[in-house]
């Protein structure tokens, strides 16, 4: 085949195959959905470029759009996150257009992008937003021809949201990872362990007596902290939120400030979204030994300039995935992954089960805005409510798991206003 791809290794192939089948056993509700599109072909001939975290899992989700008749083109979404074995081996055998090195530098990471768009996409999928981004400005004169994008990310959503309320968003959004399908479990459970996974991997740290300081509160922290918690770790909860960071108290985690809780830390855990949560002024006060890291989407929540700028010395990959900061006075503070996703760039991120839900709603969302695409505006939307259901029931019958249903009477009693006390 004509070599329209850039991969690490494509003799890596075969080891990939293994491991995007062995995530497909963990997959039924997107394996239902595949079978529907491979009869059905809901989505044939449409040209879709992916920017998402190039694993197993995500393997399984192109694999389906294949299957409803897309041409799909798939890009890294992270410099870090790219399994190289499964991106040798959706070129080799699913003849599957890939571009994703993983430690892809800068350059190489937005050459990535820009193949992805010179493919002339009708559908795009995100994971943060670069490749919209990309698209509102040096392809800009694609945008009229995009049914819609579907973004991944709590980031993604908060940047598009922002083009919304300014008025320069050019294309339909599906806010997919809003949909309770994917942010109370993907986030929750999925971030929630392979955060924690990621650090173990990176650092072989014995979590029980540890003090693990969870920055942000939001459905990602929430389940970093209760894992963390449920590994025998003191966790210490920061938050700007005052909402968010009652509800931490409530939940028993000790809440204060990023500049109390820097001094007495093992280990730092960002998952907020926004930029230098952890500054200058709190890597000043760290404790020798200290461990960062950050879930969030991009290397911002660290200040890794001021990292640099406070060291005498760094050294590179004293583990796998882990730099040692030497700072005055005889201090080292330890860095996971660059910045970037721990759970991505030290470990394999979420477990299959969980993004069969976030995949099987990112499908069937893009199969609606398909079916939609001429009422669709320049707007950002939810995932329907009747494929969440779906989903949803579906993932129940996966599990063994059946519920009640409500009788008539029951229907008739919380659609009326006339009953009382």
């Amino acid at each position: 085949m004509a070599k329209n791809y850039d991969v690490k290794d494509i003799r890596l192939a075969q080891a990939g195959r293994k491991r995007i089948l062995w995530a497909a056993q963990d997959m039924p509700v997107l394996q239902r959905v595949r079978e529907r599109f491979g009869k059905e072909k809901p989505l044939r001939g449409m040209r879709f470029s992916a920017c998402l975290h190039v694993t197993a899992e995500t393997a399984n989700l192109v694999q389906t759009l294949k299957a409803g008749g897309a041409n799909v083109v798939l890009c890294a979404s992270n410099p870090l996150s790219t399994q190289d074995d499964v991106a040798a081996s959706l070129v080799q055998h699913d003849r599957i257009p890939v571009y994703a090195i993983k430690g892809e530098d800068n350059k190489t990471y937005y050459r990535h992008l820009r193949a992805a768009l010179d493919h002339r996409p009708v559908i795009t999928m995100d994971d943060g937003a670069d490749l919209v981004s990309m698209l509102h400005t040096d392809y800009s004169h694609l945008a009229s021809n995009l049914f819609a994008s579907m973004e991944e990310t709590t980031t993604g959503v908060i940047r598009l949201r922002a083009l919304e309320r300014d008025g320069a968003l050019k294309i339909p959004v599906i806010a997919v990872n809003d949909a309770a399908t994917k942010h109370l479990f993907d986030n929750r459970y999925g971030t929630g362990q392979s955060t924690i996974d990621g650090v173990i991997r990176a650092t072989d740290m014995l979590i029980a007596g540890k003090r693990i300081v969870v920055a942000g509160y939001g459905w990602c922290g929430k389940g970093v902290a209760s894992r963390a918690r449920g590994m025998g770790a003191k966790v210490i909860v920061t938050e700007i939120d005052p909402v968010r960071a009652l509800e931490a108290a409530m939940d028993g985690f000790e809440v204060m400030t990023m500049k109390q809780a820097a001094r007495i830390g093992d280990l730092f855990i960002t998952l907020t979204g926004d930029m230098h949560v952890i500054a200058a002024e709190h890597l000043k006060v760290m404790k020798d030994g200290a461990v960062i890291c950050n879930s969030g989407h991009f290397d911002i929540e660290i200040d890794l300039k001021a990292l640099n700028r406070l060291a005498v010395k760094v050294e590179k990959n004293v583990r796998n995935f882990v730099d040692a900061y030497r700072l005055p006075g005889g201090r080292t503070i330890y860095l996971i992954g660059e910045g970037r996703l721990v759970n991505l760039a030290a470990a394999e991120g979420h477990p299959a089960s969980v993004m069969d839900m976030s995949f099987a709603t990112q499908a069937l969302a893009s199969e609606w805005a398909a079916k939609n695409r001429k009422n669709l505006k320049p707007e950002v939307y939810d995932v329907p409510s009747a494929v969440e259901d779906w989903v949803a029931k579906l993932k129940l019958a996966s599990m063994g798991i059946r519920i009640d249903q409500l009788t008539p009477d029951q229907k008739k009693y919380l659609s009326s206003w006339a009953h009382g006390t």
